[in-house]
């Protein structure tokens, strides 16, 4: 049988050797084999540095997001073919969609928030323009640039689309190249997905490279500049961090590593309502699907001292309905483990939690399956412990199976204590309806735990439940957990790329980051800026218009329009007692509608919408018979590269007669790329 092949340096490769032979979780046959020989890793690092990196620093942020979001639509399409091979790892339909589907969510869910929340530029601005100096002609600026290595990235075996998709998106956003390790019980479900993005030639030439078989000499060859992630045992992510290539370059590591998450029932959900359910419910869930092969599954239950036989029952009871079998087939709700070797390993970890409690449902040893062989596939049954919340066993060994304990807590001090013996959790939930509970055990949790989801019946419809991970939040943990994170939304970006602080004059800010910066030169063009396409319009370019004076009938007028009638405007006493004011003054929103109205350029034209205001601030009080000047200036222009038009950021900065500024704000426009 053919070994699996590695994608490195701009084309496949295939071993030389027999390799070692990789079994269909279900059924026990060989499948495939892998092996890594004759792979030079440092020639696949040094290939994403000088061919993936400067491909993907050309495209602009919006760029990329588009080009993942392409990836993800078309790998929808071969949905079914990666279902049929998760099959193979022992996962149902439904835990397939998991993996795959959640995979490519990943990639559509990067690809829209770098669209709204990135600009259409390589460089990220981080934070405001910080001054240094008070004439204002010596300031800062963080920015953010890609790091100009190689985001290695080596997987466990339980998710193998979900788990390389989830790390490549923030990478590729960022614009470094990746190269995918996945574990090798489920590297041929990894190998096919990456054939089938190398197929489709949507991503530029070094985005992407994969390696089946061992990590060899990989990390030997990091240097300061690329990155390793990785998913996995602790005791092996503690190798990877101790590498002494990645110690001595500082390199950028990233773990997830073995998680005991907990679930809480609060003491308010007793049996019959709705919160109970859930808890149970969510339990069982949790315990079965991907047979409890997942980083964030509930791993240690806390329920109120004295209703730990009650939850048991119910437990129990939904799990005596699990049917335990071939994934094929329709009647069967949970799989196999990934491997033979897993199961073994699930046994082993079983007896050392065995000396802290019993077992109440379940039999590790025997497991009666449908349309499969209990022996030849790697079958167990769900296990569901009673364990005695003071011993050490349940806070310090995971089965990596189908397996819970459930523990008694006295109090909630008690449960907040319980819930730090886990040394760091990926997750946990607390599953409520008192909210003054749930802050009280989140707050007290939280130091221990990457992410939290308090559960009740408000909010169970919509929940997307304890164990899945979303790209715009955090996944990762403290502590046991890995101390990282992935995902998190543009935190995950962001880890891709060095944080630098820039001194200089606002001229020069303004250059580097592509926005204009207070103090930068104006343009002189008499044109209005208003009449400019977007491709005519440049930064720095402004319009000066007034003065107008704001006279008292104009304060009246607009507080009778708008039904605006606070005191500071309309009772000239009530108004001189106000420390901030010593008499009537004008409102704010009237000072922002007489800017505009001397901003404006009112003929049809290229600007086509002004979609709101952003950083207002009032500074100072404008009183009747106070002249009102505006400065309105091109800040940012960011083009969409799927519209005929792009948005335009303008400072704005409202003074009076004595050039004291009275607000400032930005105005945000839609503006045609063309003149209509």
């Amino acid at each position: 049988m053919q070994p699996l092949r590695s994608y490195v340096s701009g084309s496949w490769h295939t071993p030389d050797d027999e390799g070692v032979p990789l079994h269909d979780a279900v059924t026990g046959e060989e499948i495939a084999r892998v092996s890594a020989t004759g792979v030079d890793r440092a020639a696949a690092l040094d290939h994403g540095r000088r061919v993936g990196g400067p491909a993907l620093r050309e495209l602009t942020f919006h760029q990329r997001a588009a080009l993942l979001k392409q990836l993800g639509l078309h790998l929808r399409e071969h949905r079914d073919e990666l279902y049929a091979l998760s099959a193979k790892t022992g996962a149902t339909l439904g835990d397939s969609k998991f993996d795959v589907d959640g995979g490519m969510g990943v990639l559509l869910g990067y690809a829209s928030k770098a669209k709204r929340e990135l600009p259409n530029d390589t460089v990220y601005v981080d934070g405001p323009v910080e001054p240094l100096s008070r004439g204002g002609t010596f300031v800062g600026q963080h920015i953010a640039t890609p790091l100009r290595g190689v985001a290695v990235q080596i997987n466990a075996f339980n998710f193998p689309v979900w788990g390389p998709l989830e790390k490549f998106a923030p990478a590729f956003i960022a614009g470094v190249p990746s190269l995918v390790k996945p574990a090798s019980q489920t590297a041929y479900l990894t190998a096919r997905l990456v054939e089938l993005i190398v197929e489709s030639g949507i991503l530029p030439e070094g985005s992407i490279q994969f390696l089946a078989g061992g990590a060899g000499d990989l990390l030997d060859h990091v240097t300061p500049q690329d990155l390793v992630s990785f998913t996995g045992s602790a005791s092996t992510a503690q190798q990877l961090r101790a590498h002494p290539a990645v110690v001595r370059h500082a390199v950028r590591f990233n773990a997830e590593a073995d998680s005991l998450n907990l679930s809480v029932l609060g003491p308010d959900a007793t049996a019959g309502t709705p919160e109970f359910d859930l808890f149970v419910q969510q339990l069982v869930t949790e315990m079965t699907v991907k047979a409890g092969q997942k980083c964030t599954a509930i791993r240690r239950a806390f329920v109120p001292a004295g209703r730990v036989d009650e939850v048991a029952e119910a437990v129990g009871a939904r799990l005596a309905k699990v049917t335990v079998g071939n994934p094929a087939s329709e009647s069967v709700r949970m799989g196999a483990l990934a491997s033979l070797e897993q199961r073994e390993e699930v046994r082993r970890s079983l007896k050392a939690l065995l000396a802290a409690g019993s077992i109440v449902f379940g039999d590790p040893e025997r497991v009666e399956v449908v349309d499969a062989d209990a022996e030849r596939g790697a079958f167990i049954s769900p296990v569901l412990l009673k364990g005695d919340a003071d011993r050490a066993e349940p806070h310090e060994v995971e089965a990596f199976g189908p397996v819970s304990t459930l523990m008694a807590y006295e109090s909630t001090d008690h449960l907040i204590d319980l819930a730090a013996r886990g040394q760091g959790s990926l997750a946990g939930s607390v599953v409520t309806a008192d909210p003054a509970f749930a802050r009280e055990v989140v707050l007290g949790a939280a130091p221990w735990h990457g992410r939290l989801l308090v559960l009740d019946s408000t909010n169970a419809k919509e929940s997307t439940g304890h164990g899945s991970p979303l790209p715009a939040l955090v996944h990762g943990g403290p502590g046991r957990a890995g101390g990282g994170e992935e995902m998190g939304g543009m935190r995950g970006v962001l880890h891709h790329m060095q944080r630098t602080a820039v001194q200089g004059s606002p001229n020069v800010l303004g250059a580097v980051t592509g926005r204009w910066v207070t103090g930068a030169d104006r343009g002189a063009d008499s044109t209005h800026p208003f009449r400019k396409s977007l491709a005519e319009l440049r930064i720095g370019d402004t319009v000066t218009a007034g003065p107008r004076q704001v006279s008292l009938a104009d304060v009246e007028h607009f507080a009778e329009f708008t039904g605006d009638t606070f005191y500071a405007h309309m009772d000239e006493e009530a108004a001189a007692a106000n420390p901030f004011f010593g008499g009537r003054v004008a409102h704010g929103y009237l000072i922002v509608s007489f800017a505009a109205g001397l901003f404006v350029s009112p003929e049809p034209g290229p600007v086509l919408a002004n979609y709101g205001l952003e950083n207002l601030r009032f500074l100072t009080p404008v009183f009747p018979g106070d002249e009102l000047t505006v400065t309105l200036t091109a800040k940012q222009i960011t083009p969409r590269i799927d519209q005929e038009y792009g948005e335009v950021r303008w400072d704005a900065v409202v003074t009076k007669q004595d050039d004291t500024a009275v607000a400032t704000y930005d105005v945000l426009t839609l503006v045609a790329k063309e003149q209509p």
